[in-house]
C-alpha cells in the first residue's frame, strides 16, 4: 500500500486548474500512477484536512520532444481532479 504522501506529487497550477478552483472548486494534483480514486480521496482528505466529493483521473501520455538533433520523450504522469465539498479549500491554490 502506497502512502498519503507518496500519493500526491504536486499541485498543478496553469490558468485553466484555477478556472475550475474558482468556478468549481475543483483542484488538480499530479499523483502516482499506481494510486486508484478511492486512495486519492483519501490521501487528499487525510493531507489537507477537508471533505472530497469526486475525484477525476486522467493518464497524460509521454510526448515526443525534439531539442537540436537529439529527440526524446516527456515523461508520463497522472493527473487528478478533486471536487471539495463547498465550503472547503485547499490554501496551497490561494495566491
Amino acid at each position: 500500500m502506497i502512502k498519503h504522501y507518496d500519493i500526491i506529487k504536486e499541485p498543478i497550477i496553469t490558468e485553466k486548474s484555477m478556472q475550475l478552483v474558482e468556478s468549481n472548486n475543483s483542484y488538480t494534483f499530479k499523483v502516482d500512477k499506481r494510486a486508484n480514486k478511492i486512495e486519492i480521496k483519501n490521501a487528499i482528505e487525510y493531507v489537507f484536512e477537508v471533505t472530497v466529493l469526486s475525484v477525476k483521473t486522467i493518464n497524460v501520455l509521454p510526448r515526443k520532444k525534439r531539442m537540436g538533433k537529439y529527440e526524446g520523450y516527456t515523461a508520463g504522469y497522472k493527473k487528478a481532479v478533486v471536487k471539495l465539498v463547498e465550503g472547503d479549500k485547499i490554501e496551497a491554490f490561494s495566491i
